[in-house]
């Protein structure tokens, strides 16, 4: 949360006061870590079915909004939003307001998603902007309303000066000279190897610049989102990284708004060196995290992760119907795609009206999705069951909601 300084420590109102935009040394280490990530990726892009992994995109969009509001101090439980997401809001105003905060952040996301440029123009200025309108546009006033009365503008620049922490951001009249330089330094097309490092620059570069009055950390990562979909796919999320890692993630960035450490430490007003540690444990983080994704989408521990779900539920009291004969069909359609009915029922060895029996619980606890009551049915990642199908991708997620 900004606000308004009583006393400017520093006037940042020059261009040449926040170089060296990119870091210039040692790169070759940093293009050599982004290589894996690169390779890791693009593999996952061909893991489960094209329905898996458009099911799984569903689960990591959720997961972005929750880790990116929780990290701005304002995330609701992902049963809150799970049931916001079928229009279903707490009686309490506060839990509200948050579930309609996540649920713009999903369907900013989406639209972002559906209307991104080439990557010359994602990392520009004007696409940050069109993330905090995507965001703050799908909000009501008061839901744009922060905790000191400030209501947040959609897509609108800062008019005052503001402080966050120890750092002092730009003058508000300076904000756009500051931005037109950042749009000449990463605007342009990125190969793979330079990729990670120009997008983990661009992000830091964008906080401390501060254009927003409010805003800035979740219009950034929505547009950092967008810069990295050649990569991720929508498969794996750079914000649970940052999450759980939240102080390291603030504790770097701040380290990268440090001034110039010598006359080895660059040629810039600032520190070189730091952005240098933050662009490599960025790409630390984003290799983290597509690892662990590629071992939670590894076909034969999905194939034990189903059928310990299904052994575990056919075991419980609130379940019904669970039967082992299911693991065979629904690992069937998580790695090749959705199937008929009558091929589900089939795969089961079961009887006819025992295997649709089968299916219609399967159907009703989110296992299996189909796009209505006759059409084929494919694989489904319902909240409940992300804690056995996908262990520790989202554990919040299994825990008690006391909302």
């Amino acid at each position: 949360m900004a606000s308004s300084p009583p006393v400017l420590l520093k006037v940042y109102d020059q261009i040449h006061q926040f170089e060296p935009l990119l870091p210039r040394a040692r790169l070759d280490e940093l293009c050599l870590a982004t290589r894996a990530v690169v390779e890791k990726s693009l593999r996952l892009q061909g893991a489960a079915s094209e329905s898996a992994r458009e099911g799984l995109r569903e689960v990591v969009r959720a997961m972005n909004s929750y880790y990116s509001n929780r990290i701005e101090g304002q995330g609701t439980h992902p049963v809150n939003i799970d049931r916001a997401m079928k229009q279903s809001f707490s009686d309490k105003p506060a839990v509200a307001k948050l579930q309609r905060i996540a649920v713009a952040h999903i369907e900013a996301e989406k639209e972002l998603e559906h209307q991104m440029p080439d990557q010359a123009a994602v990392l520009r200025s004007d696409w940050l902007l069109k993330s905090h309108a995507c965001l703050y546009g799908r909000l009501s006033e008061e839901d744009r309303r922060t905790d000191d009365g400030h209501v947040v503008q959609p897509g609108t620049l800062r008019t005052e000066e503001v402080s966050i922490g120890r750092h002092q951001p730009p003058a508000w009249r300076s904000v756009p000279a500051f931005l037109a330089r950042m749009d000449e330094v990463y605007g342009r097309a990125w190969g793979f190897d330079p990729m990670l490092y120009a997008i983990a620059a661009q992000h830091h570069r964008a906080m401390w610049t501060h254009p927003f009055r409010d805003g800035n950390g979740r219009a950034s990562r929505l547009q950092m989102h967008c810069a990295l979909w050649p990569l991720t796919a929508g498969l794996w999320s750079v914000n649970r990284g940052l999450a759980r890692q939240q102080n390291r993630y603030y504790d770097l960035l701040s380290n990268a708004d440090m001034a110039r450490h010598g006359e080895l430490d660059g040629r810039g007003n600032l520190s070189e060196r730091m952005l240098w540690e933050w662009c490599r444990f960025f790409i630390q983080l984003c290799e983290d995290q597509v690892t662990f994704m590629t071992k939670m989408l590894n076909l034969d521990e999905l194939k034990e992760r189903i059928r310990g779900l299904l052994l575990y539920r056919s075991a419980s009291g609130s379940y019904q119907g669970y039967r082992q004969e299911a693991v065979l069909p629904l690992h069937h359609v998580l790695a090749v795609g959705p199937v008929t009915r009558g091929e589900f029922v089939q795969m089961t060895g079961l009887a006819e009206r025992t295997g649709r029996k089968l299916m219609s619980q399967l159907l009703k606890d989110g296992l299996l999705v189909s796009d209505g009551p006759k059409g084929p049915v494919g694989i489904g990642f319902p909240l409940d069951a992300l804690h056995l199908l996908l262990p520790n991708l989202y554990p919040e997620a299994a825990t008690a909601s006391f909302d």
